[in-house]
């Protein structure tokens, strides 16, 4: 069986500990999107160990950056601060000519640390929302079991 490249070149960026979040196409076929995307977007925060790994992630898949800026090392951090992002090509053979494209910035300025934190307050407020319809429904269960027990 042929694994999808995107989850091997994930699971690689998470093996080595980075921080990223999925965005784009990708994101949109991971919530149910009928769509196909043969590039990773990454957005990613800018700090030296969250970089580090990242480096480790792409040297893991065999990633050699393909387009402008191309500096040394890889993902400047400046360049990500500014908006600029990087673009890697990978050549190991389970993800071969995969694209990673990796950014600190979206178009409209929003930052990894921003879009996370908003990430995770819409994550509670879905499991509030679930755990308020859930409840009464739970306490009803509880209820028509105490009452079978007392029954037999």
């Amino acid at each position: 069986m042929i694994r999808n490249p995107i989850l091997i070149a994930l699971s690689s960026m998470r093996k080595n500990g980075a921080q990223t979040l999925l965005m784009g196409g990708q994101a949109c076929v991971f919530y149910g999107a009928a769509e196909f995307s043969r590039d990773l977007d990454l957005l990613i925060p800018v700090n030296a160990d969250n970089l580090n790994r990242v480096r480790a992630g792409l040297a893991d898949l065999l990633a050699d950056p393909i387009a402008v800026p191309v500096t040394e090392p890889p993902l400047n951090p400046e360049l990500l601060a500014r908006g600029h992002a990087f673009h890697f090509r990978c050549h190991r053979p389970d993800v071969e000519g995969l694209r990673i494209d990796l950014m600190a910035r979206l178009r409209n300025g929003s930052r990894f640390d921003e879009l996370s934190r908003a990430l995770k307050a819409e994550e509670e407020e879905a499991r509030e929302r679930d755990r308020a319809y859930w409840e009464p429904l739970k306490r009803e269960l509880e209820q028509f079991r105490h009452e079978r027990r007392a029954q037999s």
